[in-house]
């Protein structure tokens, strides 16, 4: 029996001993093609990738870590130039820290600590959207709305009020447009600011596109255009929540590019470096990072791990690859394929309800009824079935349940590393396809 309390204690695990590049190998030799980027959606340049690898080895060699209040290092300059030459308009400065939920956490405070800076002490309250995913922390999962996660900690969350999502397949009316429908609850962010009072307001806190709470949902044209300017209206900070689909995975470095939006805060992790080294950052704009330190000058927040150096090593390694010639066209070129081929095996499927996302991040909806929307019983369980005959197969495979309203409702992400071959996802279809059919299959014989 394991020492180790993992995370789903009952589950099985094979234990992964080696990375070649789509696969995961386990002690056995058993090969897992990867549709998930390392279990959630890190490795986006696959398991052994040389020049990420190598940018670890040299230095830890020379200095793997000193603490970020004493010294700067090469590395962490680097990659800070690196993050802020193409970043979004006026965001000109970035703060390190080891995880998503760190950096949505470090934003926070900013914004906090910027209110206070600059004497509007009242603004203190969050505005955020269900069926959200912002991290692990307390502030983090007070702020997302995950709703499993949440419930043993209800009682010492803090207080977010949360608005509707862009959530286009289940919101949108018959009788509007998509850009109507985003207009609609892009509107909610304005009701919710003005009953809770402008002047107490500090941040409204979104993901561009959703991660897996949900199931990769894109906003429709105009929805963050549109947010972007009642929080100008109301002084109110914007952060975009980019851990998930930020760093190329939707074709663009910034998924908020395609919306042609800058926020006040922008967060990364997953796709900084890669899973070679856990870090995070947290992109903000000038005018808070001039207000902190025209005022108080020092940040209250930080981590003794922030700005690690070998983190930041493997990172500047990654995102040279990301941004080389060529690459992100060609994961444009993927994930055309990637949204055909599920489209093709999945587009007239019965269960199937909707196919959706942006780039190589896309969702499988599944429904018990394609016409009425409704989704599998909750005791079916599909989303585990799913889950297992994946990996039966030699698919590593995200399926997870609630994805209506935090309970009801089953989706599946697909998000392989940016480095597949057309070849690779052409198999990713195929097994998922097999394994969603088994999965439904086991449900018909037990209800039989």
């Amino acid at each position: 029996m394991s020492s180790v309390f993992h995370r789903v204690p009952d589950r099985n695990l094979p234990i992964a001993v080696r990375g070649d590049g789509m696969y995961v190998i386990d002690k056995d030799g058993k090969r897992y093609l990867d549709s998930y980027a390392g279990g959630a959606c890190v490795s986006c340049l696959g398991h052994s990738h040389t020049a990420a690898i190598e940018a670890v080895q040299r230095q830890v060699g020379k200095l793997a870590y000193i603490h970020g209040s004493m010294f700067t290092s090469e590395p962490l300059e680097t990659l800070g130039d690196i993050l802020t030459t193409d970043a979004p308009d006026g965001l000109t400065k970035v703060f390190f820290v080891n995880s998503g939920s760190e950096a949505v956490e470090s934003a926070l405070m900013m914004a906090r600590q910027y209110f206070d800076e600059i004497g509007q002490p009242t603004r203190r309250k969050v505005i955020a959207r269900r069926s959200s995913y912002h991290g692990a922390t307390l502030t983090s999962i007070g702020v997302g709305h995950q709703m499993a996660r949440r419930a043993p900690f209800e009682q010492i969350l803090p207080d977010v009020l949360h608005i509707a999502p862009c959530y286009e397949y289940r919101g949108r009316r018959e009788t509007e447009t998509a850009e109507q429908y985003g207009r609609r609850v892009a509107d909610e962010l304005e009701q919710a600011i003005l009953s809770l009072g402008p002047e107490t307001v500090m941040a409204f806190v979104a993901e561009t596109v959703t991660g897996t709470t949900s199931g990769a949902v894109p906003p429709v044209p105009g929805y963050f255009k549109r947010i972007r300017e009642i929080c100008d209206r109301y002084g109110v900070l914007l952060l975009l929540d980019e851990v998930f689909c930020g760093l190329g995975r939707t074709g663009t470095l910034h998924a908020c590019q395609q919306d042609g939006i800058a926020p006040d805060f922008l967060t990364l992790a997953k796709g900084l470096a890669a899973g070679y080294q856990p870090i995070g950052a947290t992109l903000l704009n000038t005018k808070i990072y001039d207000a902190i330190v025209s005022g108080s000058g020092v940040f209250r927040g930080g981590f003794t791990y922030s700005g690690h150096a070998t983190a930041c090593a493997a990172a500047v390694a990654v995102q040279r690859t990301l941004r080389s010639e060529g690459f992100l066209e060609n994961v444009r070129g993927l994930a055309a394929l990637l949204r055909s081929g599920l489209e093709d095996r999945f587009g007239q499927h019965p269960n199937v309800g909707d196919i959706r996302g942006r780039g190589m991040l896309m969702t499988l909806e599944l429904v018990e009824n394609r016409e009425s929307k409704t989704p599998f019983p909750v005791q079916n369980g599909l989303s585990a079935r799913i889950y297992r005959s994946a990996m039966s197969r030699g698919l590593i495979a995200h399926a997870l349940g609630g994805t209506v309203d935090g309970v009801n409702g089953d989706h599946v992400v697909v998000c392989p590393p940016l480095i597949a071959a057309p070849e690779d996802l052409e198999a990713i279809v195929t097994m998922l396809g097999q394994s969603i059919d088994t999965a439904l299959s086991e449900i018909r014989v037990t209800a039989t």
